[in-house]
């Protein structure tokens, strides 16, 4: 009686969408190097637009604050998963919570001092 067919998306018009989008894109980041992240405007807006500038010239690193707490989530969980393994072998509870947090440690430190001698070359240069 209702025959309700299912559409699929035309694959020809998702090629057309993409293409569209990508001519979009490159003139909308043209347009916003050229004026809005323009040099002469550095330190001209605040509140949002402040924000928004820093964020789009890379002034702040998002990549410090993503460590910090993707550290914090594995050491929590090293920490718990590592107590599963009291009843099925102390020694491995141990070695887990231990070395497992020590690894974690050692591994986003470098992460992030990376980041710091990245920091101290920027202010390196930008005394010259």
């Amino acid at each position: 009686m209702y025959e309700y067919g299912y559409h699929s998306p035309d694959l020809g018009s998702a090629g057309v969408w993409m293409i569209i989008s990508f001519i979009v894109a490159i003139c909308g980041a043209i347009v916003l190097h050229f004026t809005f992240l323009n040099k002469s405007n550095d330190g001209k807006f605040t509140g949002f637009l402040g924000w928004l500038y820093d964020f789009l010239t890379f002034k702040n690193l998002t990549l410090e604050a993503i460590l910090k707490i993707t550290y914090l989530f594995m050491a929590i969980f090293i920490t718990l998963y590592s107590f599963e393994l009291i009843g099925v072998n102390f020694l491995a509870f141990l070695l887990t919570l231990i070395l497992g947090n020590l690894i974690a440690r050692v591994a986003f430190e470098t992460g992030l001092l990376l980041l710091l001698i990245y920091r101290q070359t920027v202010k390196i240069a930008g005394k010259k």
